[in-house]
């Protein structure tokens, strides 16, 4: 049926979407039924996002392990957090998709190495520095915290312009992460953002005690 449904496939690939939610036998069923097919590449749907990241991890983990190398992997769930992109890309996937960049800019959040930074806290109101010093971005280059503050709380061009931004990171990030896989460090990188995300999350806790 594929050949029928595939009007244009000399300018479109249709990727085979493994499902089966957070059951391992549906998962494996699947993605033996897909890759029997030979598709051009296959997708990893069937999660909703707000799983735990164990379960959302592990499945990741299951698909990628059975689908082919030599295809694209594509984790279509709406991964756009760093850390899940960057711990989905060491178990073997390649592609994803998500709003998260554009919908935290819209409330008034910029991605920052450390994290988040929330631009609508009073704190922003008079700090003169940019959102990242070490970001090359048009933003990051022309705009301080403390005017991004005022524009997020009043104007919608605050949330175009952290957008801007966020997106920005993301393409760094991604660009990082594959200049890691394509000069053999990729485990180094991998590693290294760990460290870092631990250290948020321990900062955090202590924060909240």
């Amino acid at each position: 049926m594929l050949h029928v449904a595939h009007k244009k496939p000399d300018v479109q690939n249709l990727f085979g979407i493994v499902q089966g939610g957070l059951d391992p036998v549906l998962r494996d069923i699947c993605v033996r039924g897909l890759v029997e097919r030979n598709l051009p590449g296959y997708a990893i749907g069937g999660l909703a996002g707000g799983e735990d990241k164990d379960s959302f991890w592990r499945v990741v983990a299951q698909c990628t392990a059975g689908l082919p190398e030599d295809k694209p992997r594509y984790v279509m769930v709406g991964v756009g957090y760093p850390l899940d992109i960057v711990v989905c890309s060491a178990l073997g996937a390649d592609m994803y998709d998500c709003v998260y960049p554009t919908r935290t800019a819209r409330f008034g959040s910029a991605l920052v190495p450390e994290g988040v930074l929330k631009l609508k806290q009073n704190a922003m109101a008079t700090d003169e520095r940019p959102i990242d010093p070490s970001c090359p971005c048009m933003v990051c280059k022309n705009y301080t915290r403390a005017y991004l503050h005022c524009l997020v709380t009043k104007d919608p061009m605050g949330s175009q312009l952290l957008s801007y931004h966020n997106l920005s990171f993301m393409a760094r990030l991604s660009r990082d992460l594959h200049m890691s896989i394509l000069e053999g460090r990729f485990p180094e990188f991998v590693r290294g953002f760990l460290r870092v995300q631990v250290c948020l999350a321990l900062q955090s806790l202590f924060y909240h005690i």
